[in-house]
């Protein structure tokens, strides 16, 4: 069924929507997020919450439109594929117009959380992380994903490294920018051939995993933003956590993954991924005046970058490669 949308970002055109999708929720209090006007019709979608107690996710363009649905269909599939992972409860979920409407849960970001997570909570917090990851990423899950949906998309991947060649350069210092495209070589050999194939989520980063912060241990509590869910490698699928985690989480976590999914994770594959995605961040937002998320700048990224592969073993301190890829 092709689906419909909003004709407007505005919280007037939402009520009317809600009143179709779910009228007890239409004349609540509606706090819109990120209903801003947007150029490119792929990121025409926001979200609201309603009375402090529900979030509805919409969309006021087709391709965005498509992405609700999207996410939708996940829940469901999902629900019954792997009903020990943390996701929302779906109170209703529409295509005309495209809505989904979730139970809001007292949860905080990891972002905002991860600061409590000291050597103590370190192996509680890494096994949560592993627990989740591994459970989507387990061939049944695919499989059973696949089979309700049909054919499942890729997620969009980060930016390639010609265009990190040929353009990451100008913001960051002369010093830099042999290391760099160094970098770029050893990507591009390490991710030549294809990796295995999981159900992944697509966009894994400390946004989109709620943690329960009131008690005194941390607890992964939920798994959102499921409309990037599809097809790619396990490593892409963790290839945030470096910077998002820190050194020490990221490497007790591969170690919980790696025995909760009876499977070993390729490091260098998924720091290949982390470079890119890193690197490509930075670059969009230089580029299209926009601050990075922690205000610092393309400089300070490659410096944390470089900090972490030598931490890792995967460059020494001048860059060189400490193993071969």
């Amino acid at each position: 069924m092709e689906p419909t949308w909003l004709g407007e970002p505005t919280v007037d055109a939402l009520r009317a929507a809600l009143r179709a999708v779910a009228p007890d929720l239409a004349e609540g209090t509606i706090v819109p997020r990120g209903l801003e006007p947007s150029d490119d019709p792929q990121w025409c979608s926001a979200s609201a919450v309603v009375d402090g107690r529900f979030v509805v996710k919409f969309a006021w363009s087709r391709p965005a439109a498509l992405r609700v649905c999207h996410q939708a269909r996940i829940l469901d599939a999902l629900g019954k594929a792997a009903p020990r992972l943390p996701l929302p409860a779906v109170v209703a979920a529409s295509h005309d117009p495209a809505m989904l409407v979730l139970r809001w849960v007292p949860a905080a970001p990891f972002f905002d959380v991860r600061h409590r997570i000291g050597p103590a909570e370190r192996d509680g917090a890494a096994r949560d992380l592993a627990a989740v990851l591994a459970e989507l990423h387990r061939p049944a899950t695919l499989r059973a994903v696949s089979e309700a949906l049909g054919p499942l998309p890729e997620p969009a991947a980060p930016a390639t490294t010609d265009v990190l060649r040929a353009r990451f350069g100008a913001l960051v210092r002369s010093d830099q920018r042999a290391r760099v495209l160094s970098w770029c070589d050893w990507a591009d050999t390490v991710l030549a051939a294809r990796g295995r194939t999981v159900l992944v989520h697509g966009d894994f980063h400390g946004d989109n995993h709620l943690w329960d912060g009131d008690g005194e241990a941390l607890r992964l509590r939920l798994l959102i933003d499921l409309e990037t869910v599809g097809v790619g490698e396990p490593e892409f699928d963790l290839r945030c956590l470096p910077a998002d985690c820190g050194v020490e989480l990221f490497a007790a976590t591969v170690a919980h993954y790696e025995e909760a999914a009876g499977t070993s994770l390729d490091v260098d594959r998924l720091m290949a991924w982390h470079l890119r995605t890193v690197l490509g961040d930075a670059l969009w937002r230089a580029e299209a005046g926009v601050p990075l998320p922690d205000r610092r700048t393309p400089v300070q990224w490659v410096d944390d970058l470089a900090a972490r592969f030598a931490a890792l073993g995967t460059f020494d301190e001048a860059g060189g490669a400490s193993r071969p890829a």
